[in-house]
């Protein structure tokens, strides 16, 4: 649940002190309305900044480029991957025009960051929200971007790296994201409430870490950490591991259930066309990993496909491929 004052307590945050949108603005969200990044991108933020927004049908990156430059969008709103194909198909100069562009819904790798930033002449904001807390609650814009990090907790909101047993965690040790703030999670008689809010603080699910001067940096969704052999594996790292290997269009990994180690790393990747995906294939990119990673960390399971699953905010359905692998 949500109430009324929710949504001015999102714009007094991220809409003010990081978005700071104008009435000149006029904003694209691939996000649908139902999605609480593409309300608050298109109807929240806009509105109470007198600015204009434009409403699509679901548009694929290309589309969305063709969007961008036609119409003159100077906000752009979408997922990482969105960007990367963008960037894959040559389409960015189409983004020349945007004055910002924003990136939520899954991890930023800080290379896409770093092309967007060569190519277009843009430093990406990229943040951390939540359906239960209706929007972003860690971020950065301008000069207080740090490639590689997501943010700090946006004024009015207070974050903390928790272990299992709830105590505070200090730099550089990977925990459990906990924040407070001017919203917050109310499941009205549901047990995920208290699956949620742990001695009050938010439990959102996102495993991260804090470096000294207090920045936040993503490393997996807590269902996205593969146990294997007693080994801690974050799936992002490998899926961008695998992802800059040339013959590699887009990997997603998940944790395949392993009697003798647990779990192991399973790839699910799309090739470039007119590259055969054989068991040559696969150890290539196994030994491409282990040359860029802990070798503990490479894909032992590797799989082939045409497409990877996507919700319409195109971010990766992993849980969709967690259901292959336990049908076979």
């Amino acid at each position: 649940m949500h109430f009324h004052r929710d949504i001015l307590s999102v714009n007094n945050t991220f809409g003010c002190h990081v978005l700071k949108l104008a009435a000149d603005d006029l904003v694209a969200c691939s996000a649908p309305l139902a999605f609480t990044f593409g309300l608050g991108m298109l109807v929240i933020f806009p509105l109470r900044a007198g600015a204009c927004a434009l409403l699509t049908e679901s548009a694929n990156p290309s589309r969305l480029a063709e969007i961008v430059e036609q119409h003159g969008v100077t906000v752009l709103a979408t997922a990482p991957t969105a960007y990367k194909a963008i960037i894959r198909e040559g389409h960015e100069r189409k983004l020349l025009g945007l004055r910002l562009a924003v990136s939520a819904g899954e991890h930023l790798p800080k290379g896409t960051w770093e092309q967007m930033s060569d190519r277009v002449g843009l430093k990406m904001i990229d943040g951390i929200g939540a359906t239960e807390m209706l929007h972003i609650f860690i971020s950065a814009a301008g000069e207080d971007i740090r490639p590689g990090a997501v943010g700090k907790p946006i004024p009015g909101y207070r974050a903390v790296i928790l272990d299992v047993d709830g105590a505070e965690l200090g730099p550089g040790k990977p925990g459990r994201l906990g924040v407070i703030g001017p919203v917050g999670c109310r499941y009205l008689d549901d047990e995920r409430q208290t699956a949620f809010v742990t001695d009050g603080w938010n439990v959102t699910g996102d495993i991260c870490y804090t470096d000294e001067e207090g920045y936040f940096y993503y490393q997996a969704r807590s269902d996205d950490m593969i146990v294997s052999s007693g080994y801690n594996i974050c799936a992002p790292e490998v899926e961008f591991a695998v992802c800059t290997h040339p013959d590699v269009v887009e990997c997603a990994v998940i944790g395949r259930p392993d009697a003798e180690r647990g779990e192991v790393v399973c790839a699910f990747i799309v090739l470039s066309e007119g590259v055969v995906g054989d068991v040559e294939k696969v150890k290539d990119i196994q030994d491409y990993v282990k040359q860029h990673l802990a070798p503990f960390k490479y894909p032992r399971d590797v799989r082939f496909c045409d497409s990877l699953p996507r919700n319409t905010n195109g971010k990766v359905q992993h849980y969709v491929l967690r259901k292959l692998v336990a049908q076979s």
